[in-house]
This record gives C-alpha cells, sequence and structure tokens, in this order.
C-alpha cells in the first residue's frame, strides 16, 4: 500500500497501517466520531478519510452531516465519494460486505 502524501510530507501510519487522517467508523456513539473528525480537522492540513461498511455506512454519512452541517457550516466540503464490495471469509463461507470511503476538505 502506498504512502499518501499531504503538503507537509508522507502521513504518518498508525501501527495497524491506517493512515493517521482516516476515521473508521464502528460501533461507538455518533458524536465519538463527530469529535475525532473535528480535532482532525483542526490540528491536521490534509483530507480527512471516512470509512465504513456493513451497517456503519449509513452512521458513517451521519457523521459527515453533522460535522458538515453543525461544526463547520460550510467549511468543509466532500470531495469525493468511493464506494466498493469486499469479501469476507469466515468458516468456510465467503460473503459480500458493501464499503464507502467519504473524502472530505477543509476550505480555507
Amino acid at each position: 500500500m502506498a504512502e499518501k502524501q499531504n503538503s507537509v510530507g508522507p502521513l504518518p501510519a498508525r501501527p495497524s497501517g491506517i493512515p493517521s487522517n482516516a476515521v473508521l467508523i464502528g460501533k461507538k456513539p455518533l458524536m465519538a466520531y463527530v469529535t475525532a473528525i473535528v480535532m482532525q480537522a483542526n490540528t491536521g492540513g490534509g483530507d480527512i478519510s471516512v470509512k465504513a461498511r456493513g451497517r456503519a455506512i449509513s452512521k458513517a454519512v451521519d457523521v459527515v452531516e453533522v460535522c458538515r452541517r453543525r461544526f463547520f457550516e460550510g467549511k468543509l466540503e466532500v470531495s469525493d465519494i468511493l464506494i466498493g464490495t469486499e469479501t469476507i471469509a469466515s468458516e468456510g463461507q465467503s460473503r459480500n460486505v458493501s464499503t464507502i470511503e467519504i473524502k472530505l476538505k477543509k476550505r480555507d
């Protein structure tokens, strides 16, 4: 996997290999992810990537909309939306899970 770069240089990766500008949506409360995005937008200088799969996709959309409408009011825009499918194999069976990645950019 290639490292993404911002204007300062390559983004540092977490020990798991996930870029530091990525917010992975899961089972935590919605406002936990909103807080993470707000902190990332205020401290980081690059794009923010919100990723989710399966049932968490609707929560990811809600998180982005709360950030855009309540906290940044026109200063945060969706630059790209990527959708896809991952095949997950478990116990001899495989199933398809939908994925989404919403890329956010802070306006100056």
